[in-house]
């Protein structure tokens, strides 16, 4: 192995998840030289097994929410300058049962002087912003204009071509990562020299500074998920959609002291195997029509490759009673693995100098990406 004039950097990324993509983004902004190394011949981690969905309604009132409607900002400037597209519907909480309702309007009463812009509509103000809820037994939703969704595997292909042409980032698909001793680099059969490097590896926890995660509590966190076919042409699913489950599953409702309670209460008691595997059910939609249907979670550092149909069949059952949509017949299963701490919304650790971990952002990668790189990068001094 030997060390070539090409093969130097200002900065070194390890992974070309979403998160990995963000940080090449402002590191390379700000007129740094950067190399994005991913073990993978293209991304194929949680990056991509997700809804697309940029959620800030679901984040955590307080400096979270202000980082995930960052992160949308960021996100929509980044989208339009490269072309690549997406769809700003907002998303629709709709509800069905008196507790959910109950929920869905303490939120929306308690959450709008917490920074959410967000609204409770009747039930006939819901069905004029979608096409796609079930009108039977409808009691109402939450309305929010602040969602983006995107379809994650489309800007995960395309997004590096992007980053090359505008600011010269250098990406190596197939080449891990193996040793930092900076600014010393050992990636695929080759060794380069950097003066910082930031390792964004997802759920990869025993390739580089195994003993770090061992000791951060970070656990993964396995979900199943669905897309259909794409529907018929000129049909389009609108807002995104949730129901009352997900009400009980983000940290944003929370704030609703008075009734949450008692709806997981509830949940719990008449609704066992969705607590069981901590289901809920979010309805987004592709750049080619498809619907992404999801999800459920399950912890623990070992990962079962098998996928469970009762989880499956629990999904669908509940998607139905909210969504109406022409052909809800699955084209494609699969699991995805994100790394998520306990009780943090994400984890950054100084692994040596001039090297950062960054890393279990959750479920909310898509989300928080580009407002925690911004963070981290501006934190490193890049």
């Amino acid at each position: 192995m030997t060390i070539s004039a090409n093969r130097k950097t200002d900065v070194a990324i390890v992974g070309a998840g979403i998160l990995g993509l963000a940080h090449a983004y402002f590191a390379a902004k700000r007129g740094r030289s950067v190399v994005v190394f991913e073990r993978t011949l293209r991304a194929r981690g949680a990056s991509v097994r997700n809804f697309g969905m940029i959620w800030p309604i679901g984040q955590r009132a307080g400096a979270v929410h202000q980082m995930a409607m960052r992160s949308r900002q960021l996100w929509r400037e980044i989208l339009d300058a490269s072309g690549l597209p997406y769809r700003p519907n907002g998303s629709l909480h709709v509800v069905y049962h008196q507790d959910e309702a109950e929920v869905a309007r303490e939120f929306a009463q308690r959450a709008p002087g917490l920074g959410y812009t967000c609204a409770w509509l009747s039930p006939a103000e819901v069905l004029r912003k979608s096409q796609s809820v079930n009108p039977a037994g409808l009691l109402g939703g939450i309305w929010s204009p602040t969602e983006l969704t995107v379809d994650p595997r489309d800007i995960l292909a395309r997004l590096p071509a992007f980053l090359i042409e505008k600011f010269g980032v250098q990406f190596r698909f197939g080449a891990a990562v193996r040793s930092i001793q900076l600014p010393r680099i050992e990636a695929g059969s080759d060794i380069w020299m950097a003066a910082q490097a930031i390792v964004c590896g997802g759920d990869d926890f025993e390739t580089l500074y195994p003993e770090l995660f061992a000791a951060s509590a970070i656990d993964r966190c396995k979900l199943q998920m669905m897309r259909t076919a794409p529907q018929k042409q000129g049909w389009e699913l609108g807002p995104a959609l949730a129901a009352g489950l997900t009400l009980r599953f983000y940290p944003a409702f929370e704030i609703c002291t008075a009734t949450l309670p008692k709806y997981k209460e509830r949940v719990a008691r008449e609704l066992a195997d969705y607590d069981r595997f901590a289901i809920h059910t979010l309805v987004s939609q592709t750049a080619d029509g498809a619907l992404t249907l999801g999800d459920s979670h399950e912890y623990g550092l070992a990962v079962d490759v098998f996928n469970k149909t009762e989880i499956d069949e629990l999904v669908l059952q509940n998607v139905r009673t909210f969504l109406v949509a022409p052909d809800l017949s699955i084209a494609q299963r699969w699991y995805g693995v994100y790394a998520k701490h306990p009780d943090k919304s994400w984890v950054a650790i100084d692994a040596a100098p001039g090297v950062r971990i960054v890393t279990a952002v959750g479920g909310s990668g898509m989300t928080l990406s580009f407002g925690l790189a911004e963070q981290m990068i501006h934190e490193m001094n890049i």
